[in-house]
C-alpha cells in the first residue's frame, strides 16, 4: 500500500472542499491561500507546486486504519490538520522573515505582512471548520467533541511552543529542558495530534490513545531535532536556506545549546548581534568540533527509538501499521 497514492486525491479533494470551490473566483484571500497550498500560481492560474509532504495527515489516516477504524472517516480531521499546520507555516514565515517556502515566495513577501496575516487567520478557521465536519461521518457526537477538545488543547500548546521559540532568540541563557518543553508544543504537539485522532476516529480504548499520543510526541522530538540539523548542515538547494541559517537568526536550537554550552569561544562568538558569513562558517566548525552534530544525532535517534517502542505498545496491526513504522524512519533520514 502506498499511502501517497492511496489517501493524498481524498485528502486534497477534503481540503479544496472546505478552503474554496475548485474554481479560483476575486476573492484575493482565497487566491493566497490556494496559492500557499500549491494549488496556484502567483498569477492565480493552476498549478502543480510543492504543497508539502501532508505528513500529518497521512499520519492521521494511517493510525485511523492500523487501530481498526475507516480511513475515509478520518478525510476531515485530517485537512484539519494539514490546515492547521499551514496556518501556523504561514504565521512562522512572517515572524521569522523568511521570503521562500517549498521553493517558492512566501504569502507576505509577495502580499504583505498585514494580507498574510489575515490569510493564516482564515486557514486557522478554516481547519476548525474542516474538523467540525467530522460529525458528516458516522462518529457518535461524543467522539466528535473528544476530538474537538484535543484539538484545541494541542493548538494551545503548539501556539505556546512558537512563542517559546522566539523569546529564545533574545535570551542569553536556554537550557536544553526549555528547549524540550518548547519543542514539545511547537512541533510534537501537532504530530502528537495526529496519531491521537487517527485513534478518536477508530474508537481505541484510552490506554490505546494516550500510547498514540506518547509516539506522536517522541516522534515530533525526533522530527524537530532533524530539522535543526537541516537548518545548519542542510543543502540549500533542498532545504530552501542558507547553510547556517539558523545561527544568522539567533535560533536557539540544539546543537546551537549544546555548542554553547560546551564552547567558550563559540559562545562568545554568537553572542555578537550581527554576524558575517564568515562567522557563521566559522561557528559550523566550532560546533562540529564540539560534538554538538553528533550529540543532536544521538538525541534525535533517542526519541526516534522512543517512538517506535510507544507505536510498537499502541495495538496498531496490518499493513498500515507497517507503513507507520517505515514513514517513521524515512522522517529520520530526510534530508528537507
Amino acid at each position: 500500500m502506498d499511502p501517497i497514492k492511496r489517501y493524498v486525491p481524498s485528502l486534497e479533494r477534503e481540503m479544496q472542499r472546505v478552503v474554496a470551490p475548485s474554481v479560483v473566483g476575486p476573492d484575493l484571500i482565497y487566491n493566497m491561500l490556494h496559492y500557499h497550498l500549491g494549488w496556484v500560481d502567483a498569477q492565480f492560474n493552476p498549478s502543480v507546486s510543492d504543497g508539502g509532504k501532508r505528513v500529518r495527515p497521512m499520519l492521521l489516516l494511517l493510525t485511523t486504519e492500523a487501530q481498526g477504524g475507516d480511513w475515509r472517516h478520518g478525510l476531515p480531521a485530517a485537512a484539519s490538520i494539514e490546515l492547521l499546520h499551514n496556518f501556523t507555516l504561514i504565521h512562522d514565515d512572517i515572524e521569522d522573515r523568511d521570503e521562500r517556502r517549498r521553493g517558492r515566495p512566501t504569502l507576505w513577501s509577495i502580499w504583505g505582512v498585514p494580507q498574510a496575516i489575515n490569510a493564516g487567520d482564515a486557514l486557522f478557521t478554516l481547519a476548525y471548520r474542516a474538523l467540525i465536519n467530522l460529525h458528516e461521518t458516522p462518529l457518535p457526537d461524543d467522539r466528535v467533541i473528544q476530538a474537538l477538545q484535543k484539538y484545541t488543547n494541542a493548538t494551545l500548546r503548539l501556539t505556546e511552543g512558537q512563542c517559546r521559540d522566539i523569546a529564545f532568540e533574545t535570551q542569553d541563557e536556554t537550557s536544553e529542558s526549555d528547549y524540550l518543553s518548547m519543542i514539545s508544543g511547537k512541533t510534537a504537539a501537532l504530530i502528537g495530534l495526529a496519531s491521537e485522532l487517527g485513534g478518536v476516529v477508530a474508537d481505541a480504548s484510552d490506554q490505546q490513545l494516550e500510547r498514540l499520543q506518547t509516539f506522536g510526541v517522541s516522534l515530533g522530538k525526533a522530527f524537530q531535532m532533524q530539522d535543526d540539523l537541516l537548518g545548519l548542515w542542510g543543502d540549500p538547494d533542498k532545504t530552501g536556506k542558507p547553510v547556517g541559517s539558523d545561527i544568522l537568526k539567533h535560533k536557539k536550537t540544539l546543537p546551537i545549546i549544546h555548542g554553547t554550552r560546551n564552547n567558550l569561544e563559540l559562545r562568545s562568538l554568537l553572542a555578537e548581534p550581527c554576524l558575517t558569513e564568515g562567522d557563521v562558517i566559522h561557528a559550523l566548525s566550532l560546533l562540529e568540533a564540539t560534538g554538538s552534530r553528533s550529540y543532536t544525532e544521538s538525541q534525535a535517534q533517542r526519541y526516534h527509538r522512543e517512538a517506535l517502542a510507544a507505536l510498537e505498545n499502541s495495538g496498531g496491526q496490518g499493513e498500515a501499521q507497517a507503513m507507520i513504522h517505515q514513514l517513521v524512519l524515512n522522517l529520520l533520514n530526510r534530508r528537507k
